[in-house]
C-alpha cells in the first residue's frame, strides 16, 4: 500500500488518514517526529488492510447465509441468530457470541482458514445460543459436527503458533 504524508502546521496534536483508491493519506502534524510518524502509520496500514479483507469476505459469502445452513442442518433451525459478522478488532478470540442478543462475532482471521474451521467455530458460537458455558451439554451439541475435533486442533495449533512469535 502506497502512503503519502501531509505534514500540516495548522494540525496540533491528531493524525488521521483516508484511503483514496490504493494510496493511504495521512495527515500529521508538522512537529511529529519521524519514528513516531512511522509507527501510526504501521497501525493505520494494518487497519486498513484488515478492512478490506473484511470486505472481501463479506462479499465472498454471507455468513448469515452460511449460519443459516448451519441451524438447518445442526439445529433444525431452532435457533435465533440476530446477527453474525466478521469483525476486524477481535484479535484474541476466533468468535464470540451474545446470548441474551443472538448476536455472533467472528474474528475476520476465521475467514482466511479452511471452509471446515469457519463452520467450526460458527457451529461453536450457534451451540452459546442453546448453551452459555462451555459444559459437558454444549460440548455434546459442538461435536455433531464431525470435523470437530480436526478443527479444534487447527485451531490449538494457531494459538500456540501465534504465542511462540
Amino acid at each position: 500500500m502506497e502512503v503519502k504524508i501531509i505534514r500540516s502546521r495548522r494540525r496540533k496534536r491528531t493524525v488521521s488518514a483516508r484511503l483514496v483508491k490504493d494510496l493511504l493519506v495521512v495527515s500529521a502534524p508538522m512537529f511529529l517526529h519521524g519514528e513516531q510518524l512511522e509507527k501510526i502509520v504501521s497501525k493505520f496500514k494494518l487497519k486498513f488492510e484488515r478492512k478490506r479483507i473484511k470486505d472481501e469476505l463479506d462479499k465472498a459469502q454471507s455468513l448469515f447465509d452460511i449460519a443459516s445452513n448451519i441451524n438447518e442442518k445442526y439445529f433444525g433451525n431452532r435457533l435465533n441468530i440476530a446477527s453474525i459478522e466478521y469483525v476486524i478488532d477481535q484479535n484474541s478470540k476466533f468468535g464470540c457470541c451474545d446470548y441474551n442478543k443472538g448476536k455472533i462475532r467472528i474474528s475476520h482471521k476465521v475467514g482466511l482458514m479452511p471452509q471446515w474451521v469457519r463452520d467450526y467455530v460458527i457451529i461453536h458460537e450457534l451451540a452459546h445460543l442453546l448453551e452459555p458455558n462451555h459444559g459437558k451439554s454444549f460440548w455434546d451439541i459442538v461435536s455433531r459436527y464431525k470435523l470437530a475435533e480436526r478443527a479444534r486442533g487447527y485451531l490449538m495449533a494457531i494459538r500456540l503458533e501465534k504465542e511462540g512469535e
